[in-house]
């Protein structure tokens, strides 16, 4: 039936172990070294981005710190250039007043003096109504 040959079973042994051995050597050797090394790079990113998160919280922070005082500088200005704009719209406004306040004083010197006017020239035509008067009294 079956006989166990020894040499062909010495035979399988040691080419089971050689091949065993090329495989270690060859095969397994490489591809735990390069997992190892895959590993060890994958905890070195994980280690970077944990390091990066710090970076990037810092320099947002120094972000929002320019921009806030950006935004300090900027309402400072606008209450600069409102405060400004008052100022002139103020000055324009009463020198628009006094120049009204002249013409209306000059307005009434006018009108004074065109009452003045009116009056003598009403006083000075008296007595061409008076005679007209008493003409209209004598035709009646």
């Amino acid at each position: 039936m079956l006989d166990i040959n020894p040499i062909l079973l010495l035979v399988t042994f040691v080419v089971f172990v050689s091949l065993i051995a090329v495989l270690n050597s060859k095969l397994y050797n490489p591809l735990l070294s390069y997992m190892k090394k895959r590993d060890d790079d994958l905890k070195n990113d994980l280690a970077k981005v944990g390091s990066n998160d710090e970076e990037i919280n810092a320099l947002h922070e120094k972000a929002e710190s320019i921009i806030t005082k950006a935004k300090l500088e900027a309402a400072a200005l606008r209450e600069k250039v409102i405060a400004d704009a008052k100022e002139l719209a103020e000055s324009k406004l009463d020198a628009k007043r006094t120049e009204l306040a002249k013409e209306y004083l000059e307005f009434e010197q006018s009108l004074a003096e065109s009452k003045k006017e009116l009056t003598s020239d009403l006083m000075s035509q008296v007595p061409v109504f008076k005679e007209a008067v008493k003409a209209k009294f004598s035709q009646i």
